[in-house]
């Protein structure tokens, strides 16, 4: 929705990865197996994928980076990228969630493998014509999400902190409201 709002591109590397995975790309393969066990995909690849994806004219305006960087490395290797190319980080948006309702928002997802839809059982259930083949994603299992905030707590919440250091204006938002009262205040923080 931010994206729309902007006029730019959502570079979101989940989504990226899973249309790799879902083509079955050599990417994809390799990537399955981190994905599926709710590891980070090594950084090599992820660069790669963000590098083109920030080349591309659509992307000339502006981006907003959804679920990257997700370490320190990334985060400098980013810095070298926009640097590489005359831009820089506008603002880092810290959308905060308490790790249970992240359990409960992931754990609901379904996907439907025919249109890529997404959907949750309790917030936005399926229609009743896909209802049987939607899909519950491997990486949006229980275990695998619980695993995921480990993760997050050992290597992505430090970010925060690096961002704060380096003088990029960092602005955390309480995203465990209604996604319209979200929108509302990451707009405002942007200036639109």
């Amino acid at each position: 929705m931010l994206a729309e709002e902007l006029g730019v591109p959502k570079i979101a590397t989940g989504d990226i990865l899973r249309e790799a995975v879902r083509q079955e790309t050599p990417l994809g393969i390799e990537a399955r197996r981190y994905m599926d066990a709710g590891e980070l995909v090594p950084d090599t690849v992820i660069l790669g994928l963000i590098r083109d994806a920030l080349a591309d004219p659509a992307a000339a305006g502006g981006a907003i980076l959804d679920g990257f960087p997700r370490n320190v490395a990334q985060a400098e290797a980013l810095g070298e990228i926009l640097e590489e190319g005359g831009r820089a980080l506008d603002a880092v948006l810290a959308l905060e969630v308490a790790g249970e309702a992240i359990v409960q928002r992931m754990a609901g997802r379904r996907t439907d493998p025919v249109t890529g839809e997404v959907y949750h059982v309790d917030h936005n259930p399926p229609p009743a014509a896909v209802a049987e083949r939607v899909v519950q994603r491997p990486d949006d299992r229980e275990e695998t999400i619980r695993h995921r905030l480990e993760v997050y707590e050992a290597s992505t919440r430090p970010l925060v902190e690096h961002y704060e250091r380096s003088g990029v204006p960092v602005h955390r938002v309480d995203g465990d409201r209604p996604i319209e009262a979200v929108q509302r205040d990451l707009l405002s923080i942007i200036g639109h």
